[in-house]
């Protein structure tokens, strides 16, 4: 149980490090919390008009869920770790980027974290999820309209590629918090204000 807490710990502060601060520091960039929307992510880093810190930002956070779900899956049966602990250190990083404890708990809306997860969960599923947000981004222009459409469709999958375990529950969780953080976005969609990509 203790072996389980620590590497939970230990995905929560993977997921502490936000990119789109780190990023925004060595382009000599502003904080991603004094402008635009406020969201430490790619898509608010992108306002600023820099495409590659914006790319960065997306890699970085992507990579950063999953390299913590990749090394969980290979140290927990090594470590005799519960088998629910892949599930817990994957809620466990993903919350570490919503509420990071080196930024003031101030963090990023998940969409890419989420992505990398999954991509580490089962790589085909996060190949499809990242063909529809694509398709729904660059058809729709509104980066959340395609996190949104794609949270949706992520917990149907990993219930069909894994069935009832403990990672599905996971993303089901992952999904929950995913459209809590856009309440916002979904409000500016409802009334027709939602800003389009890059501007």
């Amino acid at each position: 149980m203790l072996t389980t807490i620590v590497i939970i710990i230990g995905a929560y502060l993977i997921g502490s490090i936000s990119f789109a601060v780190v990023v925004s520091r060595l382009y000599g960039l502003p904080d991603p919390h004094a402008y635009g929307s406020g969201n430490p992510g790619a898509t608010n880093v992108l306002r600023t008009g820099n495409k590659a810190a914006a790319a960065l930002t997306l890699v970085g956070d992507g990579a950063k869920g999953f390299a913590a779900v990749f090394i969980v899956q290979r140290l927990a049966p090594a470590l005799d770790a519960a088998a629910w602990t892949v599930a817990a250190a994957s809620l466990g990083v993903f919350l570490g980027h919503l509420y990071p404890v080196f930024h003031r708990f101030m963090g990023g809306k998940g969409v890419a974290t989420a992505a990398g997860i999954v991509f580490a969960w089962h790589w085909p599923l996060g190949l499809a999820l990242a063909v529809v947000w694509l398709t729904m981004a660059f058809g729709f222009r509104i980066s959340s309209l395609a996190a949104l459409t794609t949270a949706i469709l992520m917990p149907l999958g990993m219930f069909y590629v894994a069935g009832p375990a403990p990672v599905a529950w996971a993303s089901v969780a992952i999904a929950l918090l995913l459209y809590w953080r856009h309440r916002a976005n979904i409000r500016q969609l409802l009334s027709g204000s939602e800003r389009p990509i890059g501007r």
